[in-house]
């Protein structure tokens, strides 16, 4: 009897040097970290206030943390793939083998949408919707500690791949029957589905609990029409998360029966269709598409319209064009697959629901420039990021609305040309929202701003090397050059793909000059404070709050009247040149700390890995444990605590007097 299933020392790459030097440095990074920590005696704090917290602004803090992390990764993965086309031309085999070269560009798709841009978007809400619904909390406090923590045990699924057997050889969506047992027998396939498994959970309970704050929790007075767009957005992409997630986790979970009990749902024989597969898959990944970028548009409408100093323009139109994004979106899906043999009216209806999805993007586009025109524009960091996006936006929605014309689709599907759309989507919107936003509310975070010098050099050094990138590849479609080539044998593509390597190092650079503008700025963080905590003259409620706010948010609840629920606060305080009396401070309630979340996904990481490998005791321990941490849960008398209502008065006060002291040096008048 074989105690380990699959799983014995061949499954070490001993052999191959690149795999084995970059866990070697990956797992000494992460030895060193966690040393660190015990030396400097941060290992109670880290458990106390982090690892077991169930405050929605740690947690937010935590995904995002994740995800930088990830997108390093999956940015590695990048240079590796720009690098080896670039020397595998004119003959030469470059320094990847085929099957190495395969498991990266698989690994860079699924690690940059489900473990680098999903996490940094989920965590941005996580941190600000609250806040801006004027709210202590999320509905579900523990169940959103337990969603993140599933989705760390996905990304470590992942990266245990680097180091225990294989990851996916099949593309970042694992098409059949390539991904069939018959043509990918080893367990690469195996980690793709068991990671993306417990990580998709993790994201359907992140959804379910943001749609319920948004709908249930709401301060006083705040209706719909008065929510913010990045709240309006947010609950978008939340429905979409509740409506197709569960295609995706129902998609993987027939090809696992494929894979582990013989089933033939995606088969060549026996009446399987790997067709279904691919219209299921992409029934979830359309919308998964405006899972990612519809936040991202909530996060360009704030800044627009904070650092234009004035309000968003055509606020119901924005609404509606949400809504129709979020409804369309599932109505669109075949465009990824025009050559699959559909007659023309079914690719037909297709391609114009893509065409008109367009309409309500072009919307929003014309209102954020509304939004500036006539404004007193601030060219600051985070609103370099958002011009950057309408430029880019734009020239990957036109692409996009090309491919949406099935006879064009049929000579560029499979293209570089399909590649750079979908990184001109993916990174002008996603990604270039993700840093808005981490610029724009880094100081609501940590009480401090990041360096303004250091975030336009990386902002520069960013677009350049994506359009130096991305814009060649366009035309290396155009003439033919399709794409996970492990080598080049056309010389016609050579110097689009040496262009594309030119610009992964200047994106390499404005990776760097984002590191070092963290570095510097924690160093100056004295000089960058923000006392007010409103650092950006902001309109919506989180900047009411101090910097970084309080476990409990709002010492009391705002009545809002409003539109724009904080700017009409202060422009009651400017009009009475007084701030708004002291409000009667009561205790406040909070949730409890649980390990809960931390201790279910420490199991259900034993039970995806013994999964992977068939080591069936394992799998049966892993669900044991992680059902009776649920069941521990679910039984606990004592889930919250009480801030008292001097503690609650003692920060308000500070906070007040912040505000008081700003306003008088703005006035010329002493503190």
């Amino acid at each position: 009897m074989n105690w380990f299933g699959k799983l014995d020392w061949s499954a070490v790459p001993l052999d191959q040097p690149i795999p084995l030097m970059a866990s070697s440095v990956t797992g000494g990074g992460i030895v060193a970290v966690l040393f660190y920590a015990w030396r400097r005696g941060w290992w109670p704090y880290l458990w106390r206030e982090w690892i077991t917290s169930v405050d929605h602004k740690r947690i937010g803090v935590m995904y995002i943390l994740l995800a930088l992390v990830m997108l390093l990764r999956g940015f590695a993965d990048a240079i590796m793939m720009r690098s080896q086309q670039s020397l595998a031309t004119h003959g030469a085999l470059g320094y990847l083998p085929p099957e190495h070269y395969n498991q990266i560009f698989s690994a860079h798709g699924t690690i940059m949408i489900f473990f680098g841009a999903m996490p940094f978007i989920i965590g941005l809400m996580n941190y600000i919707v609250p806040l801006q619904l004027g709210v202590r909390d999320v509905a579900f406090p523990t169940l959103n500690s337990v969603g993140f923590w599933l989705t760390a045990s996905g990304a470590l699924l992942v990266n245990i791949s680097l180091v225990v057997g294989e990851f996916a050889r099949t593309g970042w969506l694992p098409y059949p029957p390539l991904s069939e047992l018959a043509y990918s027998p080893g367990v690469g396939v195996d980690y793709y589905l068991w990671a993306l498994q417990i990580a998709g959970v993790g994201t359907l309970i992140t959804g379910i609990n943001l749609v319920t704050t948004i709908l249930k929790m709401r301060a006083p007075g705040m209706s719909y029409m008065r929510m913010s767009m990045f709240c309006w957005t947010s609950m978008a992409s939340s429905l979409l998360i509740v409506a197709a997630f569960p295609i995706l986790t129902a998609t993987l979970a027939m090809l696992t029966l494929d894979r582990y009990a013989g089933f033939h749902f995606f088969t060549n024989e026996a009446g399987g269709n790997p067709m279904m597969f691919v219209n299921l898959i992409w029934a979830w990944g359309h919308p998964e598409v405006y899972i990612l970028v519809l936040p991202a548009f909530g996060i360009f409408s704030e800044i627009f319209s904070t650092f234009s100093r004035k309000p968003l323009f055509g606020y119901r139109s924005m609404v509606m064009a949400t809504m129709f994004i979020c409804i369309v979106s599932f109505f669109v899906w075949a465009h990824h697959f025009f050559t699959m043999g559909a007659d023309a009216d079914v690719n037909g209806f297709f391609g114009i629901a893509t065409s008109i999805i367009a309409v309500g993007t072009g919307v929003k586009v014309y209102n954020w420039i509304f939004t500036m025109y006539g404004g007193r524009v601030h060219f600051q960091v985070p609103m370099l990021w958002a011009l950057g996006f309408v430029v880019t936006f734009v020239i990957g929605g036109m692409t996009g609305v090309l491919l949406a014309v099935p006879p064009a689709d049929f000579v560029l599907h499979n293209s570089m040309f399909l590649v750079a759309h979908f990184h001109n989507v993916i990174i002008g919107g996603v990604l270039f929202g993700a840093f808005a936003g981490y610029e724009y509310w880094f100081p609501k975070a940590f009480g401090f701003r990041l360096h303004e010098g250091w975030g336009k050099a990386a902002f520069w050094l960013t677009i350049t090397g994506f359009f130096v990138t991305f814009m060649p590849l366009y035309a290396a479609g155009l003439e033919g050059m399709t794409r996970r080539l492990q080598h080049i044998d056309n010389p016609a593509w050579d110097k689009w793909v040496m262009l594309a390597g030119l610009g992964t190092i200047i994106i390499a650079l404005g990776a760097v000059s984002q590191i070092v503008q963290l570095v510097v700025s924690i160093r100056m963080r004295d000089q960058l404070r923000d006392v007010t905590g409103d650092p950006w003259d902001g309109r919506s409620l989180e900047w009411v709050t101090p910097s970084p706010p309080p476990s409990f948010n709002f010492p009391v609840l705002h009545d809002v009247h409003g539109e724009e629920a904080y700017w009409s606060i202060k422009q009651a305080a400017i009009a009475q040149q007084r701030l708004p009396d002291e409000p009667d401070y009561e205790s406040i309630e909070m949730p409890r700390n649980s390990s809960t979340g931390f201790v279910t996904a420490f199991f259900t990481s034993f039970m995806g890995f013994a999964l992977i490998w068939h080591i069936w005791w394992m799998v049966a321990l892993g669900f044991v444990g992680a059902y009776a941490t649920f069941a521990v849960f679910a039984w606990r008398d004592h889930d919250k605590y009480e801030v008292p209502a001097e503690e609650v008065a003692r920060v308000d006060r500070a906070r007040r007097a912040a505000r008081n002291a700003e306003w008088l040096a703005a006035q010329g008048k002493p503190a």
